[in-house]
């Protein structure tokens, strides 16, 4: 990674961590603020921000999510920006905070600003900054790309991921048929149509496959868990990693989602 780009400001921005990525891979987290300090930015991350209210606001539940999301429009106040490595979580601020405060004259205002500032991580870097490039990087792999629902239809995010991916050396990005396609994930769908959730994601894990790839790549970690998980029971040898660690060059350093390292063995007792 080369020093941060020159800019005349650097824009002040939050990180939206995600639940899941603080509980199950906070490398992610970590990959995302190297990213956006390359990209110029000054990062920080609110340690007050909890849950965004999606699985509430997904069940039904809208007392709860504007509880959840009145607390996190008030953390993220006075960022010039809010960065998230999940379009999903990133699209509940920017599309459902509005529709959730609409007939709220007190918050319906500040919920609109808050989604006028959020955006998520490959989007931001590429569309915001004018970030396309992570000269020094490598990583040999023949990948494929997942795009998530929400980062897809809700976030705009489509070409941003692979034009960074073009410059990373020896990764190769061959695209898989129906890449678009919904992994079967859907936070709560899964759980409340589960066969229905096995049956997409088999089919995404055969298209993935299907192109030859060792490795798939994606911008949500919901969706990337989901895949690697049935690619395990499968049998398939798919490696599956945030398209953030490969770009901030630190998949090297920790095993694929869903993988254990591979163990080392003790070196040998000197013989008494």
């Amino acid at each position: 990674m080369t020093d941060p780009v020159p800019t005349p400001t650097r824009p002040r921005v939050a990180l939206l961590i995600t639940c899941l990525v603080d509980t199950m891979r906070p490398g992610i987290g970590f990959a995302a603020v190297k990213l956006l300090e390359a990209a110029g930015c000054e990062v920080e991350v609110p340690t007050p921000q909890t849950c965004c209210g999606q699985p509430a606001y997904n069940s039904g539940d809208a007392a709860d999510a504007r509880a959840l999301a009145r607390r996190m429009i008030e953390i993220f106040d006075g960022y010039d920006y809010v960065v998230a490595p999940s379009g999903s979580c990133g699209g509940m601020l920017k599309e459902h905070y509005p529709k959730l405060f609409a007939a709220d004259a007190q918050w319906s205002e500040r919920a609109r600003a808050l989604a006028a500032r959020t955006h998520e991580l490959m989007s931001f870097l590429v569309d915001v900054r004018g970030f396309e490039q992570v000269p020094g990087v490598r990583f040999e792999a023949r990948a494929t790309y997942h795009d998530s629902c929400a980062g897809l239809r809700e976030m705009g995010v489509r070409e941003q991921p692979r034009r960074l991916l073009a410059s990373v050396s020896g990764l190769r990005i061959e695209e898989m048929k129906d890449r678009g396609v919904c992994c079967g994930f859907g936070g709560t769908f899964c759980v409340k149509y589960p066969a229905i959730s096995e049956r997409l994601v088999s089919d995404k894990v055969a298209c993935a496959c299907g192109t030859g790839a060792d490795t798939l790549l994606g911008g949500d970690l919901g969706c990337l868990m989901n895949i690697a998980g049935r690619a395990q029971r499968e049998g398939r040898e798919l490696h599956v990693y945030h398209a953030a660690e490969v770009l901030a060059g630190m998949a090297a350093e920790v095993a694929p989602i869903g993988e254990a390292r591979a163990s080392v063995a003790p070196a040998p007792k000197p013989a008494a």
